[in-house]
């Protein structure tokens, strides 16, 4: 099933150079931004936007997906890449607050 535009949990941002993000917020579309699941626990209609007329600043539509992207290889290695970028998080955000953290006057401590 490709991305469901009308979740609440579907977001879409177009650069200036037009390249377009597609996402969802909650993590749950494993093969974005090309397809979510179809008994997704997350989705939810999007109410802020039913009955209106969309113009065209709507963001192009998405590429086809790679081929590639539904390879079960494809998908461990984006889980096991997933998993690093998420253990290892904490421990730079730690690192940077303590650079940033100042004392009294503005002096580093």
């Amino acid at each position: 099933m490709a991305m469901r535009e009308e979740c609440k949990n579907f977001q879409s941002r177009t650069y200036a150079s037009g390249e377009t993000a597609r996402y969802c917020t909650l993590d749950l579309a494993p093969e974005a931004p090309w397809s979510c699941p179809s008994d997704c626990s997350g989705f939810q209609p999007r109410m802020a936007d039913v009955a209106w007329i969309h113009g065209t600043l709507i963001s192009p539509p998405s590429e086809e997906a790679p081929k590639t992207a539904a390879l079960p290889e494809t998908q461990s290695m984006l889980q096991e890449a997933e998993q690093i970028v998420s253990s290892s998080f904490p421990e730079a955000a730690q690192e940077v607050r303590q650079k940033k953290r100042r004392g009294l006057f503005g002096w580093r401590k």
